[in-house]
């Protein structure tokens, strides 16, 4: 092996440590202490110290945000309407990690995939008629992560870094603030379903992941999954609940007639072995799953995509289905005998859902766009992407646009690119054959600005790249030296189709989403379109 391969190859063998050596599915990367900024490094010799994000005072109200919610409604009801149509049912789908760069390189990809040149693709939400840009800060994070961003777009406040379902009030990891009633914040599927709507949520991380938990969960802790995580982080699990839990006994999860994804472990005690053969991580003695199905007689678990796709959804008042024991495979790697795609647990969703003639409202999630991002993986987190546009296209296929509005947009970004004035058909997962550096080195299509591997020979040079990358699972090179890539701060997109589509357009505040949804299908405490 010669010394440039023993450069590049050290830092993906860190990789595999901090992911597993096992390499047996997808690791968790997300880490509170470095969202919270705790975990900062210092110099040698330095003086200065870490400190703790600066939250503006008045953010701490959730009602300043939601005085900018109806603010930002008004502004958009000054314009010519369209129509007045109401939405009866409501489908967000969440790309984790998918800034606007990501969206076009699948797009590429997506072209490419079919023999073409690939810029000149779309994806299914591309097509959807109306775009705009949300504001992705939280309320003491310039870049936010995906904990403050669910609060935002499924709570409709902004929050704190790390937190789920409180207002900024509460400080990283304060179980008494995030108990105080002032705090506690509502969401969107708790509107929908004191409104008479049935609720889902699905996703391809865990159920207790920050995303889905923003339509449930109320915690200081993004972190607190299961009791075992609770009492990790130095806190009574007695005194604050964990967030599966939460999701069993406590409104709204408990009233969730659908809830697909992973993280069958969270839900178990460590004394038992779950369906996919790993113990469960619960220290309390707790089966949830076995609590779950007293309170939900008409309930069913399933575990595997035959069960899933073997459920009469006539016949059930309710689906779990918990497909990993942690994180949900990436569909490169998934056995597609044993685990469902995106766009199949899409499909049962919202066939059980549409059963109540009140309409539904149901949270979808990309989650490991973001993870391929996280490894700097670009063909993974761009296939993850192109997953998620397939459930798109199906979910809004077998519903009805006039009376079901379909919200696609991404919590955050990441700091990817594709850059260098590369031709026409370029590989996207390649390199740009038109373009080097000023050593004469071509470079990458796609980089990521932080990540394991800078491809740098013994000199700190650049190494050629044209025997390494392609492949989906290649590593994308970095700029910063880091043992994973990092999110990013820019806007990120909103594409909607369906009754009162035409609202998601212009820059709004991120938190001002339920909002709009909320206005549209007429339920929630603020403005209401059969209010006119």
């Amino acid at each position: 092996m010669g010394s440039s391969q023993r450069q590049f190859l050290l830092p993906i063998l860190g990789l595999l440590v901090l992911f597993g050596t096992a390499l047996s599915g997808v690791r968790e990367v997300h880490d509170a202490l470095e969202l919270t900024g705790r975990k900062v490094i210092q110099p040698r010799f330095s003086t200065s110290v870490a400190t703790d994000k600066y939250t503006p005072p008045e953010e701490m109200d959730p009602q300043y945000w939601y005085n900018i919610a109806d603010e930002e409604i008004t502004k958009r009801l000054q314009l010519p309407q369209p129509n007045a149509k109401k939405a009866k049912n409501i489908i967000m789908f969440l790309g984790d990690g998918m800034p606007l760069a990501t969206v076009a390189a699948a797009r590429i990809l997506k072209g490419q995939r079919q023999g073409n040149t690939g810029e000149e693709s779309s994806l299914s939400f591309e097509r959807f008629p109306y775009t705009g840009l949300s504001r992705t800060y939280c309320s003491n994070a310039q870049v936010p992560d995906s904990a403050c961003t669910a609060t935002a777009y499924l709570c409709g406040v902004k929050t704190n870094i790390v937190n789920i379902g409180v207002s900024a009030a509460v400080d990283y990891n304060n179980c008494t603030a995030s108990q105080d009633p002032a705090n506690r914040l509502t969401s969107i599927a708790e509107w929908a379903q004191n409104a008479g709507k049935s609720t889902g949520i699905v996703t391809t991380t865990t159920l207790t992941h920050a995303s889905p938990s923003g339509a449930y969960a109320k915690t200081a802790n993004r972190m607190w999954e299961c009791d075992t995580d609770v009492t990790s982080y130095g806190v009574d699990s007695s005194e604050c609940i964990d967030m599966a839990t939460q999701l069993v006994t406590q409104t709204p999860g408990k009233n969730f007639e659908i809830m697909f994804g992973g993280g069958m472990g969270k839900f178990l005690p460590n004394s038992i072995v779950d369906s996919h053969g790993n113990a469960g991580e619960r220290s309390d003695g707790v089966n949830l799953l076995s609590k779950w199905q007293a309170l939900h007689e008409g309930g069913v678990l399933v575990t595997n995509r035959k069960q899933l796709l073997s459920v009469n959804v006539s016949a059930v008042s309710s689906i779990v289905g918990l497909f990993q024991s942690q994180l949900m495979d990436f569909h490169e790697e998934a056995d597609e005998t044993f685990q469902p795609t995106l766009s199949e647990l899409t499909e049962v969703a919202i066939k059980k859902l549409s059963q109540n003639e009140n309409g539904y409202f149901v949270f979808i999630e990309g989650g490991l766009i973001d993870y391929g991002n996280h490894y700097t993986k670009a063909g993974y987190a761009l296939d993850e992407a192109l997953e998620f546009e397939k459930a798109i296209q199906l979910a809004r296929d077998i519903t009805d646009i006039e009376d079901t509005l379909i919200v696609v947009t991404a919590d955050h970004g990441h700091a990817v690119s594709i850059a260098g004035y590369p031709g026409r058909g370029t590989p996207i997962l390649g390199i740009n054959q038109h373009d080097t550096d000023l050593n004469g080195v071509k470079y990458a299509v796609l980089n990521y600005a932080a990540g394991p591997n800078q491809y740098l020979d013994e000199t700190g040079q650049r190494i050629p790249l044209d025997d390494i990358l392609g492949a989906d699972d290649a590593i994308t090179p970095s700029y910063i030296y880091k043992d994973q890539g990092v999110h990013s701060g820019e806007d990120v997109g909103i594409f909607a189709s369906g009754p009162q589509s035409h609202l998601f357009t212009g820059v709004m505040q991120q938190s001002t989403i339920p909002h709009l949804m909320a206005y549209a299908s007429c339920i929630g405490s603020g403005q209401k379109v059969c209010d006119d």
